[in-house]
């Protein structure tokens, strides 16, 4: 499978994701509980309107929130990938703000804004710029690129906001399961 990663940043759940190896899915920043993810918007991903798929728009904050869920390396008595359980998908909500268009890049932020037990909360913003025009970079080591807030830029896209368009909002509510 190609590398889905820049800058180094891996994850063990894009190992054999072919849905995202296929959509050109980057990661640019994981920590427990954020992701941040970008993709190209290619002529295939659009609907008979010229503007992006709602299911490629899915698709994208459904990796995010994927990621933004299972701890790239658990901790002790946390759950993960390598622990036996998963955390997947319970329910999901998606607004459509603004179309994106071929040729733009999408960058996707997710967040965890609750946790209890098994189950979480997500939010996971997406935004679409043109290319060149603010592309956002990989934060250095040890810093996080991911806003605190909903709503709030990532510090790279905030540098260049006016590039920057709010096409979607997923909420993502999340359970903990065992793997099987």
């Amino acid at each position: 499978m190609a590398e889905l990663t820049i800058s180094g940043l891996t994850h063990p759940i894009l190992k054999d994701d072919y849905a995202s190896e296929w959509m050109g899915i980057e990661v640019l920043a994981l920590s427990d509980g954020h992701a941040t993810i970008r993709m190209p918007l290619r002529q295939e991903m659009l609907n008979g309107f010229g503007m992006a798929h709602g299911g490629m728009i899915f698709a994208f904050g459904d990796t995010a929130f994927a990621l933004a869920c299972n701890p790239v390396t658990p901790g002790p008595g946390e759950t993960g990938i390598d622990t036996g359980t998963i955390t997947v998908a319970s329910g999901v909500d998606i607004n459509f703000i603004k179309p994106a268009f071929r040729g733009q890049i999408l960058t996707a932020v997710a967040n965890r804004r609750a946790s209890t037990g098994r189950s979480g909360l997500y939010d996971i913003q997406i935004y679409a710029a043109d290319p060149g025009t603010g592309t956002p970079t990989t934060a250095p080591a040890g810093s996080a690129s991911v806003p605190t807030a909903p709503g709030e830029l990532p510090a790279d896209v905030a540098t260049n906001a006016a590039a920057w368009e709010l096409v979607a909002e997923f909420r993502g509510r999340s359970r903990t399961i065992s793997k099987k």
